[in-house]
């Protein structure tokens, strides 16, 4: 596999040449072409799996167990990513789990790590959520990129002096312009109807000690750490973007658009257009939904920064299939309880579908999506490389 990192190095050299020549604006046809090869690369290498699968790498020390299943309403409209320099493993449209080496870098950088949830609704949500899957890693870094390299140049700028922040700061202003382009790119993608379909979408990255979140809609990220007594608990690191949260019902109302529950829906409110009893959000912030983007809906994300330290042990990322049936410290405990690593989010998953069952009597059971990115090393890792398919 090691013509793969150099693969990934022509998409860093991609955004960096033309970056030069556009004067500030990434190269997205030149990145978007070399991830594509990645992408082609890694499915001829067998490092995509569309059925159930699971991949372990020999001598990783972090590992990614992932796992998605449909609900009850039709195609699946959950999808997932983890990206790393050598390998692009993808996980949409039918169950699956995958472990595998994180150890190698995404973006050419030590000890680096991109994860993604996105969460599609509407008549072709499944597709917008698997184009903003395909477009935001390879967006981000191009921005990211073209961030740090113009921040270097800048004579007021010491890169040495408050590390912490200035990092943070380059990763947010990247991942502003890149949800910006990623929406707008979606909005002109003729092959894609996203006037009444959408996606959230919740990203991780990790550089070394820090991890960087990003949440679009209201996906959740929780992290398990150590306490003093020495039980896991929960940190939940994202806001659920629903729509009446003060900061984003103002925002809506201001924008003319409206936020109500329906008689029959109690609890639940939707973002409705001024005049008409449609789309009927229940999120504030997505990808796509053009209908509804000049009435207060936004892609815009809060970013966030945390410090991993050895108490933390894994950080979760879940569609809201999880969250309305599982608390964190129930997810927490699930994941962290399991005897396999391998199998944990497939548990997490598992153990939400039986929630829904209990708990919602004769409601469609959601997508159900969830990652386990593991921090520190595990001994009961398996030290071989292989691909395991069942039917569906």
């Amino acid at each position: 596999m090691g013509h793969f990192s150099s693969m990934f190095n022509g998409l860093a050299r991609s955004c960096s040449i033309q970056k030069r020549k556009s004067s500030g604006s990434c190269g997205d046809d030149d990145g978007r072409g070399a991830a594509d090869a990645m992408a082609k690369d890694a499915k001829k290498n067998d490092l995509i799996l569309r059925s159930s699968g699971f991949v372990n790498v020999d001598g990783s020390n972090n590992s990614a167990s992932v796992f998605s299943k449909r609900g009850n309403k039709g195609s699946n409209q959950d999808c997932a990513i983890v990206w790393e320099a050598l390998g692009l493993v993808i996980c949409h449209d039918s169950q699956m789990w995958i472990v595998f080496d994180l150890e190698q870098e995404f973006g050419c950088q030590e000890d680096m790590i991109f994860c993604g949830i996105f969460d599609g609704h509407g008549p072709w949500g499944h597709f917008v959520a698997k184009k903003v899957r395909e477009s935001l890693p390879s967006s981000l870094l191009c921005n990211w990129q073209e961030t740090l390299a113009q921040t270097s140049l800048l004579p007021d700028i010491d890169l040495d002096s408050d590390k912490k922040n200035q990092r943070f700061n380059i990763w947010k202003h990247s991942y502003v312009k890149a949800c910006a382009a990623v929406d707008q790119e979606l909005q002109q993608c003729r092959k894609i109807d996203s006037f009444h379909s959408g996606t959230t979408a919740l990203t991780v990255v990790r550089q070394g000690e820090f991890i960087i979140v990003a949440n679009v809609g209201d996906s959740r990220a929780v992290l398990a750490t150590t306490s003093d007594d020495g039980s896991m608990v929960p940190v939940q690191l994202t806001v659920d973007f629903k729509p009446n949260l003060p900061q984003e019902v103002e925002r809506i109302i201001q924008c003319k658009g409206r936020v109500f529950c329906l008689e029959d829906e109690p609890g639940v409110h939707r973002v409705w257009l001024p005049d008409e009893e449609s789309p009927g959000l229940a999120m504030s912030r997505a990808f796509g939904d053009y209908c509804i983007k000049d009435y207060g809906l936004i892609s815009v994300p809060e970013v966030t920064q945390r410090h991993i330290t050895s108490r933390d042990q894994f950080v979760l990322l879940a569609s809201d299939g999880v969250w309305d049936v599982i608390s964190n410290q129930e997810a927490v405990d699930i994941v962290s309880l399991a005897p396999d690593r391998a199998k944990s989010a497939k548990r997490l998953v598992e153990c939400a579908v039986h929630a829904w069952k209990r708990k919602r009597k004769g409601i469609a059971t959601d997508d159900i999506s969830a990652i386990c990115l593991f921090f520190h090393s595990s001994v009961s890792q398996s030290e071989h490389v292989h691909t395991v398919t069942t039917p569906k």
